[in-house]
């Protein structure tokens, strides 16, 4: 792939499809895995763990990690709390190891493994992220986690936002990357109100959990970029620059 490029892969189930090679693949879970390991590395978190299974997030228990599980929107029962954002304050994560497992955003961070590079993005840490990504030589991969492999439009409406913010003329876009753009443009002007449509919004409407929702649509509220280490994510200032 050459010169570089920016795809925007819809849906995790798509991943196969797509060639890692030389591209630094760009997960996104706005509501709202990546948004609160974002929060949680940004409040002092030494790590965070993420695991796809809850069996596999429990075989940490008892070596001092927090043990973090969301299913449906839900936090998951024996564990210390889900992915809201308000349970990553400085409070209660700063130097923990958290173990999460999430019924999205977690699954899709491993299936980007053979990637060059893995790095979160949300609307917390856009500008700092986009920052970067200009400055890196590598192809560009933005990964919607979706809705248990299907499309959703909070995710595709990010990933939209960042091809708005990278994209110059010799950098090629694929269809999937247009598209996105497209409908960030459309809803840029009023993110919350054409994001209430997204059927993850409205499961946490019926969830009472709206004030996650806003706190997720706030723009560069943090200045870390996590990036996958192994098997953990850290800050990126935190680890080797990549080259």
């Amino acid at each position: 792939m050459s010169p570089k490029s920016i795809r925007v892969c819809l849906s995790p189930a798509l991943l196969p499809f797509y060639e890692l090679d030389d591209t630094i693949a760009v997960v996104i879970d706005i509501f709202r895995a990546t948004s609160s390991m974002c929060y949680g590395l940004a409040n002092g978190a030494r790590a965070i763990i993420p695991v796809e299974e809850l069996e596999e997030c429990l075989s940490y228990r008892g070596n001092g990690h927090l043990l973090a599980a969301e299913r449906d929107g839900q936090v998951v029962a024996g564990f210390d709390f889900g992915n809201s954002p308000f349970s990553y304050t400085r409070e209660k994560v700063a130097g923990k190891t958290i173990v999460l497992t999430t019924t999205n955003g977690t699954r899709a961070i491993q299936r980007c493994a053979r990637a060059n590079a893995v790095v979160l993005g949300s609307f917390l840490n856009i500008t700092v992220l986009t920052d970067w990504l200009k400055n890196q030589p590598h192809h560009i991969l933005l990964v919607c986690a979706g809705w248990k492999n299907h499309f959703n439009l909070e995710d595709t409406v990010f990933a939209g936002a960042l091809v708005h913010r990278l994209k110059t003329a010799d950098v090629d876009l694929d269809d999937a990357a247009h598209a996105a753009e497209s409908l960030y443009r459309e809803a840029q002007g009023d993110l919350a109100s054409y994001l209430s449509k997204a059927s993850h919004s409205k499961r946490m409407q019926h969830l009472h959990i709206t004030q996650d929702i806003a706190f997720c649509l706030q723009q560069d509220q943090v200045s870390v970029i996590p990036i996958l280490n192994g098997y953990e994510l850290v800050s990126l200032t935190l680890s080797h620059p990549l080259q």
